[in-house]
Order: structure tokens, then C-alpha cells, then sequence
């Protein structure tokens, strides 16, 4: 960024508020400043100067935290498109080069060499564990899959066809009454024990709501399996016969897993960190990020691709769906292609479409009329000028929403699986928060346009 004098007319009129930039020396402090705005009135002259903050990485944060003491206003960005909530240094996104790091690590990087439980580690503790420090985070996550019996029972009050995400983000805040006596956010050990703990049961609290709406026994966590040949059997065993765990079905959830395990201030994660900030108890803050994450537009979009594959019918359909979609009057939206973040390819959808073939060639489903017809989609869109030119790439939904259908997951539970992975992530982040001496409450403000102050009036008196 240059350091020149800079002046941007924010409104030519006379009236609004006018921003310069001048270079500043970078300072010591939680984050750099490397030069300082000004923000004027031009209508009262009054004046604010912001610092700018550099991070490590990215475009620079102006920090408007005394803008109201010093010009009464507050700043406007619906959907915090411009705004920069917290200072992490969990994970970074580049979304127009298509760069996603964990903890400074390239995904790809991550997918080709690492597990998911060492991926849970470095996000949470912020460097690649010793051979030692991950042998011991798996033995601690290995045996603590189990869940408290009376937990179990609580899905038995839950309608057989209730949604897996309801059923687990109710019995996830419900945690907080079995672990009551390790909750103090302001005990390191305490902070740990919860993230050993959330990331060990969730798979099995989702197996057994998985059980639940198939109204079969729940099968038990076993100590030999990997976690994710764990979950695996979990959701597929049964106690009349044996179950064999397919190796590129285990594989195919590993990296799905790490791929999703973080986001940086998503959604869901920027929910766990609004709830945590209250000082709730950790189970009831990951209950939150679960409840955020299934919404359509967030980590139900794998389910609406399925859902969208249903629509289009067969291949002969697609060319008819693709005008739909091009067509601005119609609402029509083509599910899984594109992101708002990332202004390039996905970088996880780089590396899940491998994956994704694999798993149609191992399981030798390929000629499966839904993948057929998700793979011609794929082809058509990849070479119409429309979407390359809006960068409409397919994205980690797109992918993983047919693995998961390959591997013979329900619909329902898609959201579910992300879930589990997205733990690790949430899990991170709501620990960088608690520990920050300068934690907060989130407390986001508002433009009110609602009615101005009246009075009360007696019901005999009101209009029709």
C-alpha cells in the first residue's frame, strides 16, 4: 500500500464527510499501525483520525472504535462485507487468489500430507504438534468418544422424523449439564478438557441422531478405529453383522473434514464468538455455531445441490435450467458454483474434485443417473462464457454434497458432517477469544428507521 497523501471525496456537495490518508510510523502494539486517516464532517468540521491497523497479511483494518466520541456517528456495512469483527490469527483467506491457510499452512498443503485430528491441533493450539504432543491429542480424543448414558437417552424424546441438526444442537447445549464442573472459561485446563471433549463426542452424538431417525440401536464408539472410520462405523453397523469400513470411504471424510475444519469469521464462527463473548458456557456457544451452520446459505448449500440435481431432472434439462439461471427475472440460482469470498476457483474444490472421482470410481456408482448429470453440469458450466466470466467455479459444496451421496449419507445429515469438521475451527477460535484480555461482548449497532417517539394511546381513541 502506498504511503502517499491521499484524499478521497466521499461527497462533492459540501455536505457528508471527506477521508485523507497520511504514512505513519509503524508502532509496537497488537497490531501494527501503519499509517493514520482522517475522517472530516465537511458540513460541521469536525474531525476523527483513525488509525489503520496491518495485520500480517491482507488489506489493512481502519479501527473506527472512538468514531462516535469524535463525530457521533456509527459506520453502515449490512452483512459485514467491509468489516473487520476481530483480530485472529487462526486462518486467512485470499478469495481473489484462491489461498486458503490454516495457522499460516496451505490447505492443499494440509490435505496431501496431514489427518484431521492434526489439523483439530494445530488450529487450536497454533503449530504442527510433535510426534509425541499428536500421539497424546488422539489418545485423548480416542477415549472420550463415549457419551454419558442419561445424554443417550435424551433422543429418545425426539420425534423419529425430527432434522439430525435439531436433535444435535439441542443435545449439544444440553452438555453443559453433564459437564457443568469443568466450564470456567478462565481455566486453561478447563478450555482444554471442553475442546477434547466437543471434538471427541460430537461424531457420536450425530451417529446416534442418525440412528435415531432410523429407528435402530445406537452403536458405541470403538477405540481401535481412526476417527473417522470411527464415525464411519457408527452411522453404518448394525449389531447382527459385521461391518467392513471401505479405506477410500474413511479417506474421502478425512479430507472432507479438513477442508472444512475452519473458515475464518464465517457465519457460524463469527456466532460461536458473539455467544462466547457473554461469557455462555462453551456447549451452549458451539449450540449456536450448529444452529447458524444450517442455514440453506451457509452449510446447508452441499444438501442444495442434491436438491437442485432432483430439479434438473436429466442432462436433456440442463441447457433449459442454465437459461432459468442466466434469466434476472427468474429465481432460479445454480447451487453449489460460486462463493463470496473467494473471487477465483475454491481452493478446496481443487482438491475434493479428485476425491470426489475416486469415490465414484471406487464405489463404481460413475454411471448413477444424479452423477452422471452432476458431472455433465459441471463440464457445461466450466465452458460457458456466462459463468467463467463471473468466476461461477464449482465449489467445496458442489463436491463434497456428492461424495457424501456416493458414501450413502442422507440428505440430512450433510450438515451434520460439516458440523463435526467445523468444530475443530469453532472450538479454536472461541479459545482465542476467551483467553484475549481485551475480549468484549459483541454488542453490533444499528441504523434505526423505525418510528419516532409518540405517545400512548388509549384503545378507544385509535383509528381503524
Amino acid at each position: 500500500m502506498s504511503h502517499e497523501h491521499f484524499r478521497k471525496e466521499v461527497d462533492e456537495s459540501g455536505g457528508g464527510s471527506i477521508l485523507r490518508r497520511y504514512s505513519s510510523p509503524v508502532v509496537s502494539a497488537k497490531t501494527s499501525v501503519s499509517m493514520k486517516y482522517e475522517l472530516k464532517n465537511l458540513a460541521t468540521g469536525k474531525v476523527a483520525e483513525l488509525n489503520a491497523l496491518s495485520g500480517t497479511l491482507g488489506p489493512d483494518a481502519l479501527d473506527i472504535s472512538h468514531l462516535v466520541r469524535d463525530l457521533g456517528v456509527f459506520t453502515y456495512d449490512p452483512g459485514f462485507m467491509a468489516t473487520a469483527s476481530t483480530e485472529s490469527k487462526i486462518t486467512y483467506i485470499d478469495g481473489d487468489a484462491g489461498v486458503l491457510l490454516y495457522r499460516g499452512y496451505p490447505v492443499e498443503q494440509l490435505a496431501a500430507q496431514s489427518s484431521f485430528l492434526e489439523v483439530a491441533n494445530l488450529l487450536i493450539h497454533g503449530s504442527l504438534p510433535t510426534n509425541a504432543q499428536l500421539r497424546e491429542f488422539q489418545t485423548s480424543i480416542t477415549r472420550h468418544t463415549m457419551v454419558n448414558e442419561h445424554l443417550l437417552r435424551f433422543f429418545q424424546g425426539f420425534h423419529h422424523n425430527a432434522h439430525p441438526m435439531a436433535m444435535v444442537s439441542a443435545v449439544v447445549a444440553s452438555m453443559a449439564a453433564f459437564y457443568h464442573d469443568t466450564m470456567d472459561t478462565h481455566d486453561p485446563r478447563h478450555r482444554e478438557i471442553f475442546a477434547h471433549r466437543i471434538i471427541a463426542k460430537l461424531p457420536t452424538i450425530a451417529a446416534a441422531a442418525y440412528k435415531h431417525t432410523l429407528g435402530q440401536p445406537f452403536i458405541y464408539p470403538r477405540n481401535d478405529l481412526s476417527y473417522c472410520a470411527n464415525m464411519l462405523n457408527m452411522f453404518f453397523a448394525v449389531p447382527c453383522e459385521a461391518y467392513a469400513i471401505d479405506p477410500v470411504a474413511a479417506q474421502a471424510i478425512e479430507l472432507l473434514f479438513i477442508l472444512h475444519a475452519d473458515h475464518e469469521q464465517n457465519a457460524s464462527t463469527s456466532t460461536v464468538r458473539l455467544a462466547g463473548s457473554t461469557g455462555a458456557n462453551p456447549y451452549a456457544a458451539i449450540s449456536a455455531g450448529v444452529s447458524a451452520l444450517w442455514g440453506p446459505a451457509h452449510g446447508g448449500a452441499n444438501e442444495a445441490v442434491l436438491d437442485m440435481l432432483d430439479t434438473i431432472g436429466s442432462a436433456a434439462n440442463i441447457g433449459k435450467f442454465l437459461a432459468r439461471v442466466k434469466d434476472k427475472s427468474d429465481s432460479v440460482r445454480l447451487m453449489g458454483f460460486g462463493h463470496r469470498v473467494y473471487k477465483n476457483f475454491d481452493p478446496r474444490a481443487k482438491i475434493i474434485r479428485a476425491m470426489c472421482y475416486r469415490v465414484l470410481d471406487k464405489l463404481g456408482i460413475g454411471n448413477d443417473p444424479l452423477f452422471e448429470l452432476a458431472l455433465i453440469l459441471e463440464e457445461i458450466a466450466l465452458k460457458d462464457e456466462y459463468f467463467v466470466s463471473r468466476k461461477l467455479y464449482p465449489n467445496v459444496d458442489f463436491y463434497s454434497g456428492i461424495i457424501y451421496s456416493a458414501l450413502g449419507i442422507p440428505r440430512s445429515m450433510f450438515t451434520v458432517l460439516f458440523a463435526i469438521a467445523r468444530t475443530a475451527g469453532w472450538v479454536a477460535h472461541w479459545q482465542e477469544m476467551v483467553s484475549d484480555p481485551h475480549m468484549r461482548i459483541g454488542r453490533p449497532r444499528q441504523l434505526y428507521a423505525g418510528s419516532r417517539q409518540r405517545d400512548y394511546q388509549p384503545i378507544a381513541g385509535r383509528l381503524a
